[in-house]
């Protein structure tokens, strides 16, 4: 039988590999989200953004809260409505 004090070191080990885990893993994932949200929450009418898929135009409706319509390129026409999720980075309008 084990004893009692073998037990707790166990118990103890286990702790902090998941404490480790939370602080090397889970917490800067949940801070990046935040940020992420943070980022896309602010997105207005005017505002020139980077896509996932590395395209650049400027935000010209906001129909809804989960969708922004995008204009890309020079000639004016091309407009896509898109997930504000795939926004990466924004640049606010001066």
């Amino acid at each position: 039988m084990p004893s009692s004090a073998s037990g707790w070191s166990i118990i103890l080990i286990y702790v902090v590999i998941i404490a480790a885990f939370y602080f090397i893993a889970i917490r800067p994932q949940r801070k990046k989200e935040r940020e992420h949200r943070e980022l896309v929450s602010a997105v207005s009418i005017g505002d020139s953004v980077l896509t996932s898929s590395g395209f650049y135009g400027v935000v010209i409706d906001i129909p809804n809260d989960e969708v922004v319509i995008v204009e890309f390129g020079s000639n004016k026409n091309c407009r896509i409505p898109m997930q504000k999720g795939a926004i990466v980075e924004v640049d606010k309008a001066e």
